[in-house]
């Protein structure tokens, strides 16, 4: 089974342009703001350069200079203007010329993005699984339990109603790839239903089941008459017997490592958010016949070979 690769993967440029953004954004904010914060200082010394020439031109203060008993009204004069200038300038940078300053970057980052990657305006960054509608209506309504007799109604055959697939016992919604898990799609198989055994095999039609009794089968060794008389001729068989515990060990494994790799891919994508559980009764998974192991799976086992060394 293949996956869909990320959008960002498909561009060979876009990890250089993830590095140019994440870094150049910290140092044209910085540039911006420092920018900002020169010209409001050489505005305020202008300002208090202008203050100072007409105090000291002001009719006013001509006249009081000339005279010695308005001399007490000059200083008085000038205290008040430089207190004025001094309340003036200590006024605090504004905060609209940095908001204004982020905006024009948010709003240049967006379009380069778009011009660049013709689809994405965050540079195609994907959505945080928390903000997606369907994480949110599934925190908001609770977790959904479905049974295995409900999961059918969720195969995409009806547009209007959302697409589910179940791993493990895990449901999670898959409407956002619609396209691979919708009728017609190459994962069509695998919506409306917990197909965790056709996971492990890769048998689609015939293992579309969660029951996984035995099918670490398809992880053990053919026996072989021949071989097998070999191998406890060397080790004895109660070796042989060891050995064939091993290799089923190793079996389960296998098969909790070929199913965790799926469990992993939808937890961690982020793209198909998980919403409930399946609901089924104590002890399902010992009930009933056991599935046979399907044909590709057992076509892809091999023959014991005599092991080297010790068990």
């Amino acid at each position: 089974m293949t996956t869909t690769k990320p959008y960002a993967s498909n561009l060979p440029h876009i990890n250089l342009l993830h590095y140019f953004y994440s870094h150049s954004l910290p140092l044209l904010l910085w540039y911006t703001t420092t920018t900002c914060l020169l010209s409001k200082m050489a505005d305020t010394n202008a300002l208090r350069e202008r203050r100072k020439d007409a105090s000291d031109n002001s009719p006013l203060t001509k006249t009081t200079t000339n005279v010695t008993s308005s001399q007490a009204a000059e200083k008085k004069v000038k205290k008040s203007l430089n207190k004025l200038a001094a309340e003036e300038d200590s006024a605090p940078f504004s905060l609209v010329d940095l908001l204004r300053s982020l905006v024009f970057l948010v709003i240049a980052s967006c379009g380069l993005s778009y011009v660049i990657t013709k689809d994405s305006y965050i540079w195609g960054l994907k959505r945080p699984n928390w903000s997606q509608v369907e994480v949110i209506k599934a925190y908001w309504n609770g977790p959904l339990q479905l049974t295995d007799a409900d999961l059918p109604r969720y195969d995409g055959t009806n547009p209007e109603l959302p697409i589910y697939l179940a791993l493990n016992g895990t449901i999670y919604d898959v409407t956002a790839g619609r396209r691979h898990y919708g009728p017609g799609g190459g994962y069509h198989f695998f919506a409306g239903v917990d197909a965790s055994r056709a996971f492990v095999t890769n048998c689609f039609e015939e293992d579309r089941t969660p029951d996984l009794r035995g099918v670490e089968e398809m992880f053990l060794p053919i026996d072989d008459e021949v071989v097998d008389k070999e191998i406890v001729q060397k080790i004895g068989s109660g070796g042989f017997k060891k050995l064939k515990e091993r290799e089923r060990r190793e079996a389960k494994k296998s098969v909790d490592g070929a199913l965790g790799h799926w469990i992993g891919f939808f937890e961690n994508g982020g793209k198909y958010p998980k919403i409930g559980q399946v609901k089924r009764e104590k002890g399902w998974e010992t009930k009933g016949e056991k599935p046979a192991l399907c044909e590709n799976a057992q076509k892809g086992r091999k023959k014991r070979t005599i092991p080297e060394g010790g068990i």
